[in-house]
């Protein structure tokens, strides 16, 4: 008989350790915290919400810092685009004050979304308050056909 067999193996238990830790510090380093997302462009994406409605879609754009004037909606080509400018007034001639870490600063909201239908342009509405930004999209009546079939015919 053999024995070895029979003898229980200890397996390593470092990479059952390892892993938590390591996906602690993925978790980390991954999260926003509550800050809008920096892209390698510079631009920043406001967090939103887009829900279908029987109407058409509602969109709600996060803007904290935003002053209604620098916010720009457009749509066009059946893509709905979504910029806004967050500009940050601060006094530099205090000399009391050294910052350590500066979190809050200015920059550019852009986000794009390709819409599922084709809205009706007379009719979106759009508002702005308490940094919150929300845009109605209803469906246009008689949309244009977005696709259509090709008949191909044999020679």
């Amino acid at each position: 008989m053999n024995d070895k067999s029979l003898t229980p193996r200890r397996s390593d238990p470092t990479p059952f350790f390892r892993r938590p830790f390591e996906q602690l510090f993925e978790d980390f380093f991954s999260r926003d915290w509550g800050l809008p997302t920096a892209f390698s462009n510079g631009f920043m994406a406001p967090k939103v919400n887009v829900a279908e409605t029987a109407e058409g879609l509602e969109v709600t754009a996060e803007l904290p810092g935003v002053d209604q004037k620098d916010i720009d909606v457009d749509v066009a080509n059946g893509v709905l685009t979504l910029r806004a400018e967050h500009k940050q007034e601060r006094e530099e001639k205090d000399e009391k004050k050294r910052y350590h870490l500066m979190e809050r600063s200015q920059g550019t909201y852009l986000r794009r979304f390709a819409l599922p239908f084709e809205p009706d342009a007379d009719k979106i509405a759009a508002t702005f308050e308490n940094g919150v930004l929300r845009i109605a999209l209803p469906r246009a009546m008689n949309p244009r056909e977005p696709s259509r079939k090709i008949e191909i015919k044999a020679r």
